[in-house]
């Protein structure tokens, strides 16, 4: 089986760590490549690399402000991964409610020894 083009794929988009750190500072706002680029500690073809990656897949878009490009979350995009994700919520509910059992558990059983 073919693997998926990582420009049509938001899954493998966001595989790559440095794309995730890109969607976590467009989180606070616009951004140009090279404030991007600055705080990431990486080159501006890289970052700009990134981005075009980002935005064919729907998670960034960008205007033009100027002389400047700016680049902003489009968060809607990340709708697969957070439907993909939702799949898992009840065995996370499912777990939290176990321990919290358990930690009830362990201190009526550490008040009881103590009195």
């Amino acid at each position: 089986m073919a693997r998926a083009a990582t420009t049509s794929d938001v899954f493998n988009a966001i595989a790559e760590p440095q794309r995730r750190e890109i969607l976590a500072l467009l989180r606070a706002g616009e951004r140009s490549v090279t404030e991007l680029a600055q705080e990431l500690g990486m080159t501006q073809p890289g970052a700009s690399k990134h981005l075009r990656v980002l935005r064919e897949v729907g998670l960034v878009r960008d205007r033009k402000a100027g002389k400047q490009r700016l680049y902003g979350l489009d968060a809607s995009g990340l709708r697969p991964v957070h439907e993909w994700t939702g799949g898992f919520e009840q065995f996370w509910n499912e777990s939290f409610d176990r321990l919290g059992s358990y930690v009830q558990d362990l201190k009526q059983t550490r008040e009881r020894s103590s009195s």
